[in-house]
């Protein structure tokens, strides 16, 4: 009877170590976890690794070196600001924009400001406001996501570069990467703005004001845990003791609700 011919298989217990330094080293390649099996004695070809990953569902390629992009916004939070264009429509006809920025790790909003026409230089002056807003604080901060509008300009970058704030950019048709700040965007819109007959500029800025300050000093956020940016969470109270009262902003179209004793 003649034997079988081919490579042999794998030993199972090698399979299950090659899968383990993979899941306790996410940052390893297959070279690497080849390396360090030969390290330990055990002989297995790197084709053979490389095998072993690839049909278990996990990248064998060097590129499982770098973070995901929500790995590194995760991580980064602290240091991490974002700012966008959006627009708003007037009575008039015209179309507004309105260029805010976001910090990642507290969610504050800071609405930089409005104009008919956003250009290069217009928005590099607007980059100055939340960095003397910021003070002291920008000495955490690393980074600033932004699109790649051409009102984003090198000069926009330089002013950021300063105090030491590096501009990443992100990819073509890719609003994921910005996903923070065109959630606030959206949240505004339905909120606000989809709600709302807007005049004209000066109208237009006084509402955005309103809604920053309830975004900031009001609104829960799950990521807060439910508190709002500038403002912790109370203590627990007894209703027994209090009542609830409404406070409206914005002529009535947004609610928030206060204890009162």
């Amino acid at each position: 009877m003649r034997g079988k011919t081919g490579r042999p298989a794998t030993r199972q217990n090698i399979r299950a170590l090659v899968l383990r330094l993979a899941r306790d080293n996410p940052e390893w390649g297959y070279r690497r976890i080849h390396g360090e099996l030969a390290g330990l004695g055990v002989v297995v070809a790197a084709s053979t690794v490389w095998e072993i990953l690839k049909t278990s569902g996990i990248d064998p390629a060097p590129r499982r070196t770098g973070p995901t992009w929500p790995q590194f916004l995760r991580a980064q939070a602290d240091a991490i600001l974002a700012c966008d264009f959006f627009t708003a429509d007037l009575l008039n006809g015209t179309r507004a924009y309105v260029l805010a920025v976001i910090e990642h790790a507290t969610r504050r909003i800071r609405i930089l400001g409005v104009t008919l026409h956003p250009t290069g230089e217009w928005t590099t002056q607007q980059a100055r406001n939340p960095l003397m807003d910021l003070g002291e604080q920008t000495q955490r901060v690393k980074f600033m996501i932004s699109d790649r509008g051409s009102s984003f300009t090198a000069a926009f970058d330089a002013v950021l570069a300063d105090p030491g704030i590096r501009t990443v950019l992100c990819n073509v048709r890719t609003p994921r990467m910005n996903a923070i700040a065109e959630r606030w965007i959206g949240g505004c819109r339905r909120e606000l703005l989809d709600r709302t007959l807007v005049w004209n500029q000066h109208h237009l800025r006084r509402i955005l004001r309103q809604y920053e300050t309830h975004h900031n000093q009001h609104r829960p956020h799950r990521s807060l845990h439910g508190a709002a940016p500038l403002k912790p969470l109370p203590e627990p109270v007894d209703l027994e003791q209090y009542r609830v009262r409404r406070h409206s902003r914005v002529g009535g179209l947004i609610n928030e609700y206060r204890l009162v004793a």
